[in-house]
């Protein structure tokens, strides 16, 4: 817990930077713009998978995002435990079957929540090469044929150091360069991290958060698209 409080200060003082200069110009899902349904599709690691939800299928956050977003909006959940967001790391995304499965789906709105798994030592030796690859990413998307809006999370906390992800790298590493590409790409930013800071009871096994959680996710997520 020390680690964590060591570390928010810092990661604070960036998303209030960042609020300055591109928040404002995040946009705002008008349903009555789009013909038909609207397709969201949740891009991530376990975390988005929901991996230690109870009831995972209808209490993962996208299955709440779903529900809060309204009968207008059919949310896919793209994630994938283990996942990273490197190319290099030792399970990348890239190669995920749900990663050529996006494009089927013909989203108009990408969620992408990566970044836990990067912090891992063996994953993070690459991280001279962790923003070019999120810009890759956000291009491959953003060029799908449905020509989707992209919005990029940041992580949410971690409250214990297990299976080598760590508060530290996320909070002090990750984060800074998910707002470095943001920023360059003018890309509206979901702060996950502080939502669900200063709530481990939201987390049993200090890495996954909880259905409670989950739906918190959900919430901050759907606030965020409708600009509320």
């Amino acid at each position: 817990m020390k680690r964590l409080v060591a570390t928010l200060p810092v990661v604070l003082g960036l998303v209030l930077l960042f609020n300055a200069c591109a928040f404002r110009r995040a946009p705002t899902l008008r349903p009555n713009k789009y013909h038909g349904m609207i397709r969201v599709a949740c891009v991530g690691d376990s975390i988005t998978y929901g991996s230690g939800v109870e009831g995972r299928e209808t209490n993962s956050y996208p299955a709440v995002l779903e529900r809060l977003l309204g009968m207008k909006f059919q949310t896919r959940n793209f994630g994938v435990g283990g996942a990273t967001l490197l190319k290099k790391g030792d399970q990348p995304y890239w190669k995920e079957p749900q990663f050529a499965a996006l494009s089927e789906f013909e989203p108009q709105v990408v969620i992408i929540e990566l970044g836990t798994n990067d912090s891992k030592p063996q994953n993070w030796q690459y991280q001279n090469e962790f923003t070019a690859d999120l810009r890759a990413l956000v291009d491959h998307f953003a060029n799908l044929k449905s020509k989707p809006t992209v919005w990029i999370c940041l992580p949410v906390p971690v409250y214990e150091t297990r299976w080598g992800i760590n508060e530290k790298v996320v909070a002090e590493e990750v984060i800074p360069g998910i707002l470095q590409v943001a920023q360059e790409k003018k890309l509206p930013i979901i702060d996950l991290h502080t939502a669900l800071a200063n709530r481990p009871e939201l987390f049993p096994d200090k890495i996954h958060p909880n259905a409670a959680g989950a739906a918190l996710m959900a919430k901050v997520i759907r606030d965020a698209l409708l600009g509320e």
